[in-house]
C-alpha cells in the first residue's frame, strides 16, 4: 500500500480524542450502575447481592469492545486509535474486575 492510504496524524489524533471520550463515558455509566445495584441491594438484604454480577456484566462488554474495536481499528492501520481502545477499554475492564472482586 502506498503511504497515501495511510490515515494522517491528525486524523488518528482527533479519532482518539473523540473515542476517548465515548470510551470515559460508557466506563462511568457501568461504574454508576454498579454503584446503583449496589446501593439497591442494601434495601434488600433478603436476597443475593447483584452488584458483583453487574460489574462482571460491565467487565465483559467492554473487553468484547476492546477487542473489536481496538482490533479492527488495528486491521485498518489507524495504530493510535486502535491502542488506545485496547488500553482504555481494558483498564476499565480491569476497574470492574476489582469491583465485583471487593463486592
Amino acid at each position: 500500500m502506498g503511504r497515501g492510504r495511510e490515515p494522517s496524524a491528525g486524523q488518528q489524533v482527533g479519532v482518539c480524542l473523540a473515542l476517548f471520550v465515548l470510551d470515559l463515558t460508557v466506563i462511568a455509566w457501568l461504574v454508576f450502575g454498579y454503584g446503583m445495584a449496589g446501593w439497591a441491594d442494601g434495601y434488600d438484604r433478603d436476597n443475593p447481592s447483584d452488584a458483583p454480577g453487574t460489574a462482571w456484566q460491565g467487565m465483559w462488554l467492554l473487553a468484547g469492545g476492546a477487542i473489536v474495536t481496538g482490533g479492527s481499528l488495528l486491521a485498518l492501520r489507524w495504530r493510535a486509535p486502535g491502542i488506545m481502545q485496547l488500553l482504555v477499554l481494558g483498564i476499565g475492564a480491569g476497574l470492574l474486575v476489582a469491583l465485583a472482586r471487593s463486592g
